[in-house]
């Protein structure tokens, strides 16, 4: 038997192709990133990725300090399942947003300190989302962090932060809820179907 099996999450969609790719692949969650990004996607083009995908695939809408409104906006449209926080995001933001919008919220930490995930943990979303800190980048940095200064939690949480096939393995050793992978899976910008298929086959590998 291989690695326990985790959720994954294919970060970062922005082409019609992209559905093509993890309808093969079938990750458990994609992401669509409306923040600033090389890889922000706007509602429509979300929607009719979103229209292609198989049913099983629930989509991540990844905002960073963005208004209630416009979250609500995207949501409504119907190209979000769940909603992802990526800023500077506070515990009464998201209790406002989960007043506004009733969809599951993962709330991405900037790792410093195992003293800061501990205490994140008491923010009302539903999910965390560990991620490298760099004090001029909300994500995407494409490198990782030191996974020793995760704490015992009880809160299930996404990992991410320079995912790829060369250390998969070691992320999955620490058994995150879900393991969220975006450059890794890129060649020249773009999702590449052979890098997909083989982290996929990498973590659900018996």
């Amino acid at each position: 038997m291989g690695l326990i099996y985790m959720k994954i999450k294919i970060c970062g969609l922005t082409r019609m192709q992209d559905a093509d790719i993890v309808n093969e692949a079938l990750p458990d969650y994609i992401g669509f990133i409306f923040a600033e990004s090389k890889r922000k996607i706007y509602i429509e083009q979300a929607f009719n990725i979103k229209k292609s995908l198989n049913s099983n695939i629930k989509t991540v809408g990844v905002f960073v300090n963005a208004g209630i409104d416009e979250i609500k906006r995207i949501v409504g449209s119907g190209a979000v399942d769940l909603i992802q926080l990526h800023g500077d995001e506070d515990s009464s933001y998201i209790s406002a947003l989960k007043r506004s919008i009733r969809c599951p919220v993962i709330k991405a930490v900037r790792v410093q300190n195992s003293q800061q995930i501990s205490a994140a943990q008491a923010m009302p979303c539903d999910y965390l989302l560990l991620d490298t800190y760099h004090k001029d980048a909300y994500g995407g940095t494409g490198q990782s962090f030191d996974y020793s200064l995760i704490p015992k939690l009880e809160k299930p949480y996404f990992l991410a932060g320079g995912l790829s096939a060369q250390n998969i393995k070691k992320a999955a050793a620490v058994q995150p809820y879900c393991l969220d992978i975006s450059s890794g899976v890129e060649t020249d910008g773009v999702k590449d179907v052979e890098k997909v298929n083989e982290i996929i086959r990498l973590i659900r590998e018996e």
